[in-house]
Order: C-alpha cells, then structure tokens, then sequence
C-alpha cells in the first residue's frame, strides 16, 4: 500500500486508517477554488467515521495550499495527500483505492459540496448488504441542473437505456460518484485505463457477478469554478465497452465466471 503525506491533524494517518470505517476518494487538479467547501461539507455532514484521501497529480496543484492553509478549520479530521501513480484522473482514483483500506470506499468530486449529507445514508445501504451504491440522479429525488446539452443527451439516454434494457438495477450507471465495498476494490480487476469508465466497468461486472447493488438520489450541478475534466467524445469508445458488456450479461447470458478477479493470495 502506497503511502501518503498526511496533513498536521489531531489524529495521525495511520490512526484513522485503522478507525475509519469510510474513505473518500477527492481526485484534485487545480481544485484550489472548489475544494475548502467540499471539504467543510464533509466535515460538518458525514458522522461515518471518515479518511479523506486526495489524489493530486503535481506538487504545484493550486488545491494542496488551501488545503495546508485551512487545515485548523477542519477540525480532528484527517486528510492525506496522495500522489497519483498513474496518469489522469482514472490514475488518481486507481491510485486512491491502492492507498484506501476502509470496509467502504466513495469517489467524490471535488467541486460536490452539495451530497454529503447522503454519505451516511450509502454506508447504511452498503451495510445492509450492497456492494456497489450509485449517487442516483435519475431516481426520485434526484437531480441534474446545468449540464451541456450534448453531454445530457448522451448521459440520460445511455442511463435510461442501461436501466429499461440491459436492467441494471440502477438509474444511473454513468455517474462517477458512488460507493464501493472493499470486496469490490480488492477482487475485481480494472480493465479500463482513461477517465471515469472504471465506475461504470465495476457497476457491470459487479452486476455479472450477482453482487447486490443499491442506488440513493443525488444532485448534480454544472461547476461553477474550473473546467470539468469529464471528456465525453474522447471517453465515448471506452464507455461504450462497458455498455455492451452490460447487455451482454441480460441478453447473452454471460456467466459470473466470465468476470476477470484478481488471483487470491492462495491462488497467486
């Protein structure tokens, strides 16, 4: 497990690594304007306790001093830095589960300081027995406010067809916000090297595989400081696999068995 460089809290990395029973993957690139009330959001609206981890790419990341530079408003909770490994943001998440250890492990973005009141209410779900819950913005409840028209075209008519057709039992299968069990994080292999498409090739395999899946409403707004690094014609080939592999499963009868793990240490 890949270390990181803690921030001065209260309470030591290694300390809340062994207590926290949630961590909060923040993939960061020049976040410096969004970050602070995200963080306070958590901070005031999570009673899970929490590791925040955030992947950065470069030591020059505007995000890094407003984090070292609010850290007493913070309060006892603890932020660790950690390097992405890889390259993007597939890479700073990727690098985040590797440096996560917690029963449950959530991706948010670091411009959301709306949906953390929903946090505590993911880990019930996963504690009931989900291995996989989506932030849902096209259940009841939910919301999407502000989004191009392109990238809402594509969004809600994969989402709508992924639901009807392939019957993944979610209505929103395309957002990189959600919550992973660890058994998730440690057996399933990451086939997918660019943007957010790891979440939706987890959500698919996971559904092969027959682990149970839940989904909460959540809101989305358009950013409102720095640009979004969602890519929707460049990562479109890649989502498309994963859409694919999702009807395959309903329509082919594609087997669990089909699903790539990770070999068991026993295996290895």
């Amino acid at each position: 497990m890949m270390s990181g460089v803690t921030l001065r809290m209260p309470t030591s990395s290694d300390d809340s690594a062994h207590t926290a029973h949630l961590d909060i993957i923040i993939p960061v690139y020049n976040e410096g304007a969004n970050i602070l009330r995200t963080l306070q959001s958590i901070m005031r609206d999570v009673k899970t306790p929490l590791r925040v981890l955030i992947c950065y790419d470069r030591e020059d990341d505007d995000t890094l001093p407003v984090i070292e530079s609010n850290r007493g408003t913070l309060g006892a909770a603890t932020i660790t830095l950690v390097r992405n490994k890889g390259r993007g943001v597939h890479g700073a998440v990727l690098t985040g589960f590797t440096a996560s250890s917690s029963p449950y492990v959530v991706v948010l973005p670091a411009d959301d300081d709306y949906n953390a009141n929903i946090l505590d209410a993911m880990v019930a779900q996963a504690e009931s027995g989900c291995d996989i819950v989506c932030a849902s913005r096209f259940m009841p409840g939910g919301s999407m406010v502000g989004c191009p028209w392109l990238k809402a075209m594509l969004v809600r008519t994969g989402n709508f067809t992924l639901y009807h057709l392939a019957r993944l039992p979610t209505r929103d299968a395309t957002s990189g916000f959600r919550l992973f069990s660890r058994r998730v994080i440690e057996e399933i292999v990451v086939e997918s090297d660019r943007g957010f498409c790891y979440s939706i090739e987890l959500l698919v395999k996971c559904h092969r595989l027959g682990w149970r899946i839940g989904q909460i409403p959540a809101q989305w707004h358009e950013r409102r400081h720095g640009a979004s690094r969602f890519q929707v014609l460049k990562w479109l080939p890649a989502y498309l696999r994963w859409y694919f592999y999702a009807f395959a499963t309903t329509y082919l009868k594609r087997p669990a068995h089909s699903v790539r793990l990770k070999a068991s240490p026993r295996s290895a």
